[in-house]
């Protein structure tokens, strides 16, 4: 399954490239992508329980960038 969020106040280039990769490390996600132009991620998946991969993803990219916020688009 593919799901697609915005990232709210994503600061840089740079940190979009940072979380697309320790996104895309994360157990359970087949891949992501980050478009920093757009301020959205999209995360492809096949596990069944999205809101514990959901969680996962929040706190790894807000280790990269604090102030960000995750919404489901």
């Amino acid at each position: 399954m593919r799901y697609v969020y915005r990232i709210e106040k994503l600061g840089c280039a740079a940190c979009a490239d940072k979380m697309e990769k320790a996104v895309g490390k994360i157990d359970g996600v087949n891949s992501a992508k980050v478009v920093f132009m757009t301020q959205k991620l999209t995360v492809e998946t096949d596990e069944p329980d999205i809101q514990a991969i959901e969680q996962r993803i929040e706190k790894a990219i807000k280790k990269i960038e604090p102030d960000v916020k995750l919404r489901k688009v």
